[in-house]
């Protein structure tokens, strides 16, 4: 009898990844290419994206760029329209790109609440509608979108960032309840604190990490290659009847009082 093909391999696959010149969204690109994925990098400046695919293709890794900013609908819809059509079929998404502002809630503008919904809400929303349109109508494909600990905790001066993961929560299920019946997987990958630019700040900061430390059963802060497994399960045949959830990759934090 011919063994089972690996349900965890990516190969022949290409998954696409927003926001993914650095950090969490790099790292998670690399982590799909391992398990035999090619990969598309997105970015908002050409020439960075363009230095990120050199680089990954010196490692030996099959990369190609799509310049585009998630806030920006048309564009959007544009810039995904030109790879189906120049690079092929994107058999993954993951909806990684995403921005912070930390205020107190009653000092919030109005600009930065609106800026970073358009990243965070809107980006999902426009990336996964025009990549959607295109997996459906070939009955299959993996979209996952990354939410956090803040999908379901809320801390002081980044109420906004939280109401915007919730929502990311809320969307990924939507988006399970209309596009499952065509053959896709949606799901969510929920990050805990992980040591990023994003929380260089926090890192830093002695006190902070202290609580952190001392909250997370795993009493550490994540790194980021930790997540890898997580994102290739839910992008491969592995995850194929795994649907609407949310994957929290925290170290224990959204568990436990």
């Amino acid at each position: 009898m011919q063994p089972h093909p690996d349900p965890f391999r990516l190969d022949g696959q290409r998954a696409l990844i927003t926001g993914s010149v650095r950090g969490i969204g790099l790292t998670l690109a690399r982590g799909l290419a391992t398990a035999g994925a090619s990969v598309i990098i997105n970015g908002r400046h050409r020439a960075a994206a363009e230095d990120v695919c050199a680089t990954l293709r010196a490692e030996g890794i099959r990369a190609d760029c799509s310049v585009f900013d998630v806030a920006e609908h048309s564009e959007v819809a544009s810039a995904i329209a030109a790879v189906e059509q120049e690079l092929g079929a994107i058999d993954i998404l993951v909806n990684n790109a995403g921005i912070q502002h930390r205020a107190t809630l009653e000092e919030f503008t109005p600009q930065d609440w609106q800026r970073l919904m358009r990243t965070n809400l809107d980006g999902v929303f426009n990336v996964s509608q025009a990549v959607a349109r295109h997996m459906i109508g070939r009955g299959r494909g993996k979209i996952i979108n990354i939410g956090s600990v803040q999908s379901e905790l809320a801390r002081p001066t980044i109420a906004p960032y939280a109401a915007s993961k919730g929502a990311v929560r809320m969307l990924t299920r939507g988006m399970c309840a209309d596009w499952a019946r065509h053959g896709l997987q949606i799901n969510g990958l929920a990050p805990g604190y992980f040591q990023t630019e994003l929380n260089r700040a926090l890192v830093q900061d002695a006190e902070f990490s202290r609580w952190l430390c001392q909250r997370t059963p795993a009493g550490r802060w994540g790194k980021v290659e930790e997540l890898c497994g997580a994102a290739v399960f839910l992008a491969s045949r592995a995850a194929d009847f795994v649907n609407g959830q949310m994957l929290y990759v925290d170290g224990g934090l959204t568990s436990v009082v």
